[in-house]
Order: C-alpha cells, then structure tokens, then sequence
C-alpha cells in the first residue's frame, strides 16, 4: 500500500486542521507568521488568493520539496472585506451588518508539490437570517465568534444564523475540500 506524503499545512486554524482530520490525509500544522493587512484598492477575493500566497510561499521556503498547503479565508460584504472581530462590541457590530444579508466567502488557496505551485480561489455565497440583540449579545457572550472572519462560524452554534449556503460548504470553514482534493490529484498527489 502507498503511503501518501505527509502535507504541510501552512495554517494553525482549528477548523482547517479539522478538515484534514475527516479526511485521513497525514499532515502536520506550521504556521505562517505573515502580515494580513490588506492593500489599497485590493478586492476581497484579490486579497483571499493573496494572502494564501504569503502564507504558502513562507512556509514552502522552508520546506522544499514537501506538499504545502495554505488558506486564507475573506469575507466580502459588497466588496468590503469583514476581517476577525478585535472585541466583543466589534464582533456584535459585524453581526449587526451580516444580519438578514447575503455576503461571499473567498478563501484563497494556495499547493505547493515536488512540481511546481497553484494559486486558485473559491467564492461561496451565504445568508445570514436577521438576527436580533437578543441572538447577537448570546453568541458575543458566548465567545464564539472572536477568532472567526465575519465574526461567525456556519459550523457548530453558528449553523442556527445560516439560511442558506450557495456553493462549498467547508469553503466557508476556511478549506474548500472539493477543490483541494481536485487539485492535489492533478498534481499527482496519491490518497490512501
């Protein structure tokens, strides 16, 4: 039986860990220590495949010739990214906007292999129901949404504020798994 080479994941997210967990694929977590600030004039989806980009070249450069696998998700609200909320009334103010909206979901992709790299986005559209104070100050208290983009998860408690989803589902928990199966078997990737 082939042993499939262990990916790197240029990432720390829980949910990207996650993911990879389900699917059996051997991989270990470095992150990448890179500035997500955006640039002027830069799109969401721009910035998503971007930052991917940092992260996976950072990482790759310290591990060549290995799978490295990056994600940068961005959430885009009429063409303004929602980043991760940086307190309680930041997080309660993002959901106030998200409210009763349909926004898009980039994230940004990146593979490096023994064969050269791709860069590829993924868009997934989300409605969030409208929410009211009472919905809002639960989930602030509970904490749930601080480490998140948007400040919120579909996953877990966070399923109960999505109405509907258009597109890839773990797109939105930071990891399209179709696409990078997609693309790992191009580039010759051999899963157990």
């Amino acid at each position: 039986m082939t042993v499939p080479p262990t990916l790197v994941l240029a990432s720390g997210s829980p949910r990207r860990h996650e993911l990879l967990q389900r699917l059996a694929m051997p991989f270990e977590a470095v992150p990448a220590d890179v500035d997500e600030t955006g640039h002027p004039d830069e799109s969401p989806m721009d910035a998503s495949g971007r930052l991917a980009r940092l992260k996976g070249e950072t990482v790759a450069g310290r591990h060549e010739g290995r799978w490295v696998l990056a994600a940068d998700t961005v959430v885009d609200l009429d063409g303004e990214p929602l980043g991760k909320p940086t307190s309680a009334d930041d997080n309660a103010r993002l959901l106030e906007r998200l409210s009763g909206r349909e926004h898009a979901v980039h994230t940004g992709h990146f593979l490096a292999s023994p064969g050269g790299c791709d860069v590829w986005v993924v868009t997934t559209r989300v409605s969030l129901r409208p929410l009211s104070q009472d919905d809002i100050r639960r989930w602030v208290e509970g904490g749930f949404g601080l480490d998140k983009a948007g400040g919120y998860a579909i996953q877990g408690p966070g399923a109960a504020l999505v109405t509907d989803v258009h597109g890839c589902y773990t797109n939105v928990m930071g990891l399209s798994v179709p696409s990078v199966l997609e693309h790992l078997g191009a580039r010759g990737y051999v899963r157990v």
